[in-house]
């Protein structure tokens, strides 16, 4: 029963796996949400242009339905007639064509947002498989656009029946009444009929629109099993995000170690803590903790110190103070400075001696670490200072 839970799709989809979809060129779409804003559009370009368009109209059914008796029975003057009357009508009608299929395009960013997919134009072999076919024949979504198609051609059969039957005495009058009269009442007839038409397909587009995007959800839904391993892949691997902490600890301990040879001064427990400072006038603004370390590591320092000559100070208080305030690369705590200054100024002496001899420098004694920087101040026992 648990593996059957696993593989059922429960799980609202994730912001991944819907920007994957997008990506295929799967949005939530609506026919009818584009059916409707097409006629829509139709409609107020047609209700804001009625008078020209119906002087248009009128016109051209004149000229073309006005001819004489020679003309009727020559060939190419009823070409050129019909041509011309043809001609006429077409840029006459552009204008709403060149309107309506701006809406076409348009109406599916209300609903899908702006997207381009070139893998929509990729060619599923899937598609063509005639069992594939014969499933989806059964799928909620034909039966969702089968009962659609019912509905609206019932509801522009309705519409139509509705209309003709208002206007019916008008239509009758139309044998007695002039041409421009004729063309104003199609016209108007044409106009109300796409008025209710738009009314009921509105309505259609209302019912419409959260289904598709219910179903376009509910079609992205994943199981336990595919957002784990999502999780999985988005947050990394357990042991490759552990082996990478390790490989970075490494190589960040490589990079301290290096530091190590460079240093001035280190300052050590002295056998639990180390901790190498560096000062350059003018292009440091404080001493510089350039590496430090616990136990073995701080061990590996010392021996490094003593092979390259480095100066090792045993200031316990100082020490456990620089390595719990500072991290690698940090400049010295500002409270900090003034026993610093005393062991670098000590460190400066010492080269001095060591270069050029003479008496040796007296070692720094009680140096001013306050009480609240040493963790170790209530409990320790360690001598405060000593060099080796």
């Amino acid at each position: 029963m648990a593996e059957d839970s696993d593989l059922e799709k429960t799980e609202p989809a994730s912001q991944r796996r819907i920007d994957q979809a997008r990506e295929d060129g799967n949005v939530p779409q609506s026919r009818e949400l584009s059916t409707f804003m097409v006629l829509m559009v139709g409609v107020v370009v047609m209700w804001v242009t009625s008078g020209w368009l119906t002087q248009r109209m009128s016109s051209l059914m004149r000229d073309g339905l006005s001819f004489g008796h020679a003309q009727a029975f020559n060939q190419d003057a009823m070409y050129e007639t019909m041509t011309r009357l043809s001609s006429g009508a077409l840029l006459t009608l552009a204008p709403f064509f060149v309107v309506m299929i701006v809406a076409a395009v348009a109406s599916p960013i209300m609903l899908g947002g702006l997207m381009f997919s070139s893998k929509a134009f990729e060619l599923d072999l899937s598609r063509m498989n005639p069992l594939n076919g014969i499933s989806r024949m059964g799928s909620l979504q034909s039966l969702s656009e089968l009962v659609k198609g019912f509905l609206k051609s019932a509801l522009v059969g309705l519409v139509g029946y509705w209309v003709l039957w208002g206007y019916r005495e008008d239509i009758l009058g139309l044998m007695s009444s002039s041409l421009e009269v004729g063309v104003v009442l199609f016209g108007h007839m044409v106009l109300v009929a796409s008025l209710k038409l738009v009314a009921c397909l509105a309505l259609v587009a209302g019912i419409d629109v959260p289904f598709q995007l219910w179903q376009y959800y509910d079609r992205l839904k994943m199981t336990k099993e595919e957002l784990k391993q999502e999780m999985k892949e988005q947050d990394g691997d357990p042991h490759i995000k552990a082996r990478i902490r390790a490989r970075q600890r490494e190589m960040a301990r490589r990079r301290m170690m290096a530091a190590v040879p460079k240093a001035d001064v280190v300052v050590t427990n002295p056998t639990h803590y180390a901790v190498a400072l560096k000062y350059e006038a003018g292009n440091m603004g404080a001493p510089t903790v350039v590496a430090k370390g616990a136990d073995m590591v701080a061990q590996v320092i010392r021996e490094l110190a003593l092979e390259h000559k480095v100066p090792l100070l045993e200031a316990p208080p100082l020490a456990r103070a620089l390595f719990h305030h500072t991290k690698e690369g940090d400049q010295i705590p500002a409270a900090l400075y003034t026993a610093v200054a005393e062991v670098m100024a000590y460190v400066y002496q010492l080269n001095h001696f060591l270069a050029q001899g003479g008496l040796p420098p007296e070692e720094p004694h009680d140096l001013p670490v306050p009480e609240g920087m040493d963790p170790g101040a209530s409990h320790t026992t360690e001598p405060e200072t000593g060099m080796r």
